[in-house]
């Protein structure tokens, strides 16, 4: 059924009793020519090889609900707003999935882009973001410099004059903004079902089984699943799904905790992010301020935080508008995230036949969705990647060819 302003009010003159299920509720089948393990990124992998592979016997096994992962759990952001050449075109052409995402997908995604503000707090920052936004630029992707009178008139409520960390200006992309992480999980799962992929949810992976140094199935908790080809794109448990056919990876897995407030009148209209600390804010369309920071400093695959860095963020969200300092948090989550040694993913084939990776996704998980799952379906159709995520090979720390946006090295929880 395609959703459009006919179908809703034909379907308000039955009370709305007649409308389908989204997606399927079928049972694991014996085969399949792919196999993928998780339902955020693996969705948008799996809708991808049906639309632009015709690959359609396909699985897509999630151990929860869709929507229980990492997919639903994150401060909803969307931008392309990096430097180096390896990132930029990858995100950029994530943000031009995302500009067709509800057209494409025919749901409402509450796509809103309000524009993503970095601000800066020194004269050396502001140079870093004129280069940043030189490189930006270069790419095609858009960036306004703004310097501190620029900003006060986007927000005139921030403390421009704090004694340690002055607002001196900010990096502005307008095409940034925010998409409703779960609408995501549920487009992306009714897109593919429509074109014939099975979605299999409360199916966990516990073994994968190879035969010759190629991959033949997986066991789940629902059974064997056999299959030609495997991606793994399970996110903060990546390490331990990939462990299962013998491969350690170079990544860790950390929480990071995500909040919202009391609803407020509109108060911030873009997301902000402070220049001085691990900070970003935006206002959702129920008025709740959604805001985190930076990751737990320790490995766990907990979905819960600690109370240090609940008031590490919180300090720095009071330090760039200090009216938060009078606004209740009214909860909080967590999700699993997995850093890579230089911040940056890994999209590619491994040495075991038929076996492909999706991982290392650090902080830029949610953002990346739409092109990761395209550049991971076309990986595994064609084995071989595509030039976007080329650079992204799992050999790269081996080889030296690192791609560290921040510049911190091999120190992921710095990512």
């Amino acid at each position: 059924m395609r959703y459009s302003i006919l179908s809703l009010l034909k379907n308000s003159l039955s009370g709305h009793q007649n409308w389908k299920p989204a997606w399927r509720e079928p049972e694991p089948k014996v085969h399949y020519d792919v196999v993928i393990v998780g339902g955020g990124h693996g969705l948008a992998t799996a809708y991808y090889l049906a639309k632009e592979h015709n690959i359609t016997s396909v699985a897509v096994l999630e151990k929860g609900w869709l929507g229980s992962g990492n997919i639903g759990r994150n401060t909803t952001i969307v931008r392309s707003n990096y430097m180096l050449p390896e990132n930029n075109p990858f995100y950029e052409w994530s943000m031009k999935l995302w500009e067709n995402f509800e057209q494409d997908l025919n749901f409402n995604a509450m796509i809103s882009q309000r524009g993503v503000l970095n601000l800066c707090h020194s004269d050396a920052q502001y140079d870093a973001f004129a280069r940043r936004g030189n490189a930006m630029r270069i790419d095609g992707v858009d960036a306004v410099l703004l310097d501190a009178q620029g900003v006060r008139k986007l927000y005139p409520f921030f403390d421009f004059d704090n004694a340690r960390f002055p607002i001196r200006g900010g990096l502005l992309q307008p095409r940034g903004g925010t998409v409703r992480h779960d609408a995501v999980a549920w487009a992306y799962a009714r897109g593919a079902d429509a074109r014939g992929v099975d979605i299999i949810q409360n199916c966990e992976v516990i073994g994968i089984r190879t035969d010759n140094g190629k991959v033949v199935g997986v066991d789940t908790t629902r059974g064997f699943v056999g299959c030609r080809k495997l991606g793994l794109a399970a996110a903060g448990n990546s390490s331990k799904v990939a462990a299962m056919a013998g491969l350690r990876l170079p990544i860790e897995s950390h929480v990071m905790q995500a909040f919202v407030s009391e609803g407020l009148k509109p108060l911030i209209d873009g997301v902000v992010t402070f220049g001085a600390g691990h900070f970003y804010v935006s206002q959702s369309d129920k008025g709740g301020l959604v805001f985190g920071g930076d990751i737990d400093g320790y490995n766990s695959y907990a979905r819960r935080g600690n109370l240090a860095m609940v008031e590490h963020v919180i300090e720095a969200g009071v330090a760039m508008i200090p009216a938060l300092a009078r606004v209740r948090v009214l909860r909080s989550w967590g999700g699993i995230v997995d850093m890579s040694m230089d911040g940056s993913p890994i999209i590619d084939k491994t040495d075991i036949e038929g076996l492909y990776l999706n991982a290392g996704w650090c902080y830029g998980g949610f953002k990346a969705t739409p092109a990761s799952g395209w550049c991971f379906a076309h990986t595994i159709a064609r084995n071989e990647p595509h030039k976007l995520n080329a650079a992204f090979r799992l050999d790269r720390f081996r080889r030296g060819y690192t791609i560290d946006e921040k510049g911190v090295g091999a120190t992921p929880n710095l990512h």
